[in-house]
């Protein structure tokens, strides 16, 4: 039907019809997925939601003498500087070094900061407080050195997320005796909640559940700014079996992504706090999907009734737990789910609302051709098997 650059041409002319999928699925019930093709240029999904596999790479300039970097804390966070003599990758969950702040006025550095909210200081112009400890050498004399860095002082500054927009994921609960805090949240005993973490039918990569439309190069909305696809995620695991409208019943396909920071707005890019478990990134990512052929929107179409994701029981410390079953994304947000019998209350880690609004937001920058789509330069891979350490460690003697 149609091609990305005659697309594209209609962007710059600023005559393509942008719709949300919320937008398509809307019209696609009433008119049906033939006439819904024929008037649809481009899908604009979102999600908002902890990314907690992300990360940020600074470039600080060199000092006068000149150091290499092999220890560096920033606002009390460790940055790594194994690679570069001012190169810095911050992780978004790397929690405050309670050592290096011991000499700090009590409360100046939260204990419960972390990577997140340092980048997002950063991103919002804030000044972050560094310290970084060199190993001398001839070409670099400098022992230490204690400045005040922000957005405009230093050289690169940008995303790059090694796992990030999980296609589909799980719904935590806790059948135990005691409360649990998960990288989903606190889960109470006794079946007492359950929270999932993916927007269903609106998220990203439920709507081109085979990667047909995306690969290595495409074009995103991140954290507000312009982003691209880097490579398949960490943990990318395509092959998880899948409902015969191709979905998958539980975590499978991963991106990698990479973004300008210095383009982001702190509206889509915020440190959170896990409540015993840690800090972690809350992220808005959006990716366009060119309608190019009627089964996109087909796939587009799916709703929340039509997807599932496994109900894992979080009392069971051990890598595979046992599952209560699948449930539809459509039960989940209602808000409640019957497990053996009884009513429980259910809570999304995402931003359902916040999703809906990248979606808009790329929507709108579409229409007014400040976005156009690129062709990726290569295919995510869709035959990656998922290893476990275990599977390894399990052949080596243990005395």
């Amino acid at each position: 039907m149609r091609t990305i650059a005659e697309i594209n041409d209609k962007i710059s002319r600023q005559q393509a019809v942008v719709w949300t999928v919320d937008e398509l699925k809307a019209r696609v019930a009433q008119v049906g997925v033939t006439q819904t093709a024929k008037e649809v240029d481009v899908i604009t999904t979102g999600t908002f939601e902890p990314m907690e596999s992300s990360g940020a790479i600074i470039n600080l300039g060199h000092t006068d003498p000149p150091i290499k970097i092999r220890s560096c804390w920033l606002d009390g966070v460790p940055a790594y500087a194994g690679f570069g003599a001012v190169d810095l990758y911050l992780g978004a969950t790397q929690v405050v070094d309670s050592t290096s702040i011991s000499d700090v006025p009590e409360g100046e550095y939260s204990r419960e900061r972390g990577g997140a909210h340092v980048i997002e200081d950063l991103i919002a112009g804030k000044p972050v407080q560094l310290r970084a400890i060199g190993q001398v050498t001839d070409c670099y004399p400098r022992a230490s050195f204690e400045t005040t860095i922000s957005r405009e002082t230093i050289n690169q500054f940008y995303l790059y997320n090694p796992r990030n927009l999980y296609q589909n994921f799980i719904v935590g609960v806790n059948g135990g005796d005691r409360p649990l805090f998960t990288y989903l949240g606190p889960l109470y005993p006794r079946l007492a909640n359950a929270v999932y973490s993916n927007s269903g039918a609106i998220s990203p990569l439920l709507n081109d559940p085979d990667l047909q439309l995306i690969g290595i190069g495409t074009r995103i909305f991140l954290g507000g700014g312009i982003g691209y696809i880097a490579w398949e995620g960490t943990q990318h695991f395509p092959l998880q079996k899948r409902l015969p409208n191709r979905t998958p019943i539980g975590p499978a396909a991963t991106l990698a992504l990479i973004g300008d920071a210095k383009q982001m707005n702190r509206q889509w890019v915020r440190g959170c706090y896990l409540k015993n478990y840690g800090p972690s990134l809350m992220l808005g990512v959006g990716v366009p999907l060119p309608v190019l052929e009627e089964e996109v929107v087909a796939r587009c179409a799916v709703l929340d009734k039509d997807i599932v994701a496994p109900v894992v029981d979080f009392s069971i410390p051990r890598r595979v737990r046992p599952t209560f079953g699948l449930v539809s994304y459509a039960q989940l947000k209602t808000g409640r789910m019957i497990i053996e019998g009884k009513s429980v209350r259910v809570a999304p880690l995402v931003s359902i609302y916040l999703s809906r609004q990248v979606a808009l937001e790329l929507k709108k920058i579409i229409e007014c051709g400040k976005f156009t789509l690129t062709e990726p330069v290569a295919k995510i891979p869709m035959d990656r098997a998922f290893v476990p350490q275990d599977l390894w460690g399990s052949q080596i003697p243990l005395d």
